[in-house]
């Protein structure tokens, strides 16, 4: 075991006393978030019938970010939470009819990808869980045509057979119950067909009204002849439920089925003229439904999002096919769909706007471009080029300081990696302070909301318990961890850092123990670690990369002239530093590095790393 120490008490920062606290105070404020939106069985204190396709998802939503918090370092107490709720929510969701064999029986992989990172995260924080493990695999085999109970995937074409899929196979038809809980909020988005009967389609974003009987039936009966029956973009967010398998087994079959679909979906591009087309039928031919139009799918280029159900998915399918090969180029058909929206950008009142959607009359619904996946593909490639399209696309980045209000109200706490991506970039010093203070608001406003929830079960939204949950710890991951966190539909946690307790042989960062990652590079992070305890010492194990696949090629440790820095007998002599600081070196490469912290004392870690070195796996480290 490579190690590293350093002595000699000191003042912790601010932000040190902060983060330790804020983590305190989340795991304080979600047992009255568990009390009041759960019986004690677990299961959810809501409605007693519910048949919508919609829902599942984000009862699933609600406790998610359980499990992401206790890989950070939160108490044993959430760990048994976040299993409690994913096992209570399943049974719950059984007995409504809309899971089976513990998965959703038919729904789409925007919603699935909602789920099942809850999956990932559990995995995470401990995978030496049986029961997660098992259903690692038994998930995977409904989505690579192992599971005859589950036939969703076309071997022979490499498509998914619909864009409703899950543990009963391809759902080829709809009905009025499933759509009926969403009718009225979908009457707020525009038309999914422009040639529905007697509407005005003049406006590309003509809306038709879905309470209408009439035109429901209507609107029905187009999306069950063209939508229901082939393979769509959004699918490629499976390829993240088949990567958790491989990521329990380390089997090839695995990997060699997430490239094999991804390749599939990059020869369909290719073949359309370097677009992605938003519909292939069930031959395998695009448009083969749609009259020949690539555009016009379920989660396609028109209804209900547009652009961001088609790069997205190819993003997190890219990002996992990267992570199992090491190879950056299965970034490119993500990369290649934004560079082409890029291209038919144009400018209104001064501001450069790209399409969001494409219908019959062509491109349309132009906005400013997002950032989200600009930064997400960036940290994922760490190339110079995908840097060079941030600061193109968007001149204005350093002033990325801003942070919503209340960002932990939406998405279980989805915060935006804008503010992040300025720090890491040397732009906005005050980060650390500031995601300090807007988690702690977060929660406090989380809190405010439940106090007020006097709502009858029965007539809760399906998303009722999220903005409620007072446990976001997303910007916690962003400051420890040096990574913009996961894409949220579906994205696994890549990282450049984890951290281990090697005392309590578990994951997160031990007691009393503070990190922020100042600066992530593509060959290198640099993390100072604080010891807020003056008494005792703490030992904290570093590991290459979220699922080990990164490798450490060096490690030096910095302290001022009164700290003593020590290192093993594997260990280079301290030397000093052009500062006037001392400095030492660990002998390596390694996938894990152990940073001892003496009572009071700190250390800020400077790492070499090559990435994607190795393969990917969940499996905890050694920690002697």
């Amino acid at each position: 075991m490579h190690e590293l120490m350093s002595e000699g008490r000191r003042t912790p920062p601010h932000w040190a006393v902060r983060q330790r606290a804020l983590m305190q105070q989340m795991e304080r404020a979600a047992a009255p978030f568990v009390a009041h939106a759960t019986r004690p069985d677990g299961t959810l204190v809501w409605r007693r019938q519910w048949t919508s396709m919609d829902g599942t998802d984000n009862a699933y939503e609600a406790f998610l970010s359980f499990p992401l918090f206790y890989l950070l370092g939160a108490s044993d107490d959430m760990l048994g939470l976040a299993r409690r709720e994913f096992d209570a929510i399943t049974w719950q969701f059984e007995d409504y009819g809309t899971v089976e064999r513990e998965f959703v029986t038919g729904f789409d992989w925007f919603h699935h990808s909602e789920s099942y990172t809850y999956l990932y995260y559990l995995a995470m924080a401990d995978p030496d869980g049986y029961k997660e493990r098992a259903r690692a695999v038994k998930f995977a085999a409904m989505y690579t045509g192992d599971d005859p109970l589950a036939p969703n995937y076309d071997v022979e074409r490499r498509m998914l057979r619909s864009p409703l899929n899950g543990s009963r196979g391809p759902r080829f038809q709809t009905y009025e119950r499933d759509w009926n809980y969403h009718r009225p909020i979908l009457s707020g988005y525009l038309a999914p067909y422009e040639d529905l009967p007697g509407a005005d389609s003049s406006d590309p974003l003509f809306k038709v009204d879905w309470t209408d009987d009439v035109v429901f039936e209507q609107v029905l009966a187009q999306i069950n002849a063209r939508m229901t029956r082939g393979d769509v973009p959004l699918n490629l967010s499976a390829a993240s439920l088949v990567t958790h398998a491989y990521l329990y087994t380390g089997e090839s079959r695995y990997r060699d089925w997430v490239l094999d679909y991804l390749q599939a979906w990059i020869e369909r591009r290719d073949a359309n003229g370097g677009l992605v087309p938003d519909n292939v039928g069930p031959h395998g031919r695009i448009g083969e439904l749609m009259d020949g139009k690539w555009w016009g799918g379920y989660y396609g280029w028109r209804w209900p999002h547009g652009a961001r159900n088609i790069v997205e998915p190819a993003l997190v399918a890219g990002s996992c096919a990267l992570l199992m090969t090491g190879d950056p180029s299965w970034l490119e058909l993500a990369r290649s769909q934004l560079d082409r929206l890029w291209e038919l950008r144009r400018q209104e009142d001064g501001i450069i706007k790209v399409p969001a959607r494409h219908g019959d009359q062509g491109w349309f619904d132009f906005r400013p471009p997002d950032p989200y996946l600009y930064i997400h593909l960036w940290y994922l490639s760490q190339s110079d080029a995908d840097r060079a399209r941030l600061e193109e696309r968007f001149p204005g980045w350093p002033q990325w300081t801003q942070l919503p209000a209340d960002w932990g109200a939406a998405k279980a706490g989805i915060c935006p990696p804008t503010a992040w991506y300025a720090f890491n970039a040397g732009g906005h010093p005050a980060y650390p302070e500031q995601v300090l203070d807007s988690t702690c608001g977060c929660v406090i406003r989380a809190l405010d909301r439940l106090d007020r929830d006097d709502s009858d079960p029965e007539q809760r939204e399906c998303y009722h318990f999220q903005n409620l949950n007072p446990v976001v710890p997303e910007a916690l991951v962003q400051m420890t961890m040096g990574t913009p966190a996961a894409i949220y539909n579906g994205g696994l946690l890549q990282s450049h850092l984890r951290y281990f307790d090697p005392g309590q042989r578990r994951a997160g960062l031990p007691e009393d123990v503070a990190a922020l990652v100042e600066q992530v590079t593509g060959d290198g992070a640099c993390v100072l670690l604080v010891n807020l305890d003056p008494v005792r010492e703490r030992s904290v194990v570093l590991q290459a990369g979220g699922f080990a696949e990164h490798e450490f090629t060096g490690a030096s440790l910095e302290a001022d002239d009164s700290a003593a820095l020590e290192l093993n007998a594997a260990a280079q002599p301290a030397t000093r530093t052009a500062d006037g600081s001392r400095s030492a070196g660990a002998a390596l490469p390694a996938r894990q590095l152990t940073v001892r912290l003496g009572p009071g004392a700190q250390a800020r870690v400077r790492l070499g790393l090559r990435r994607f070195a190795h393969a990917p796996t969940y499996a905890m480290p050694d920690m002697g």
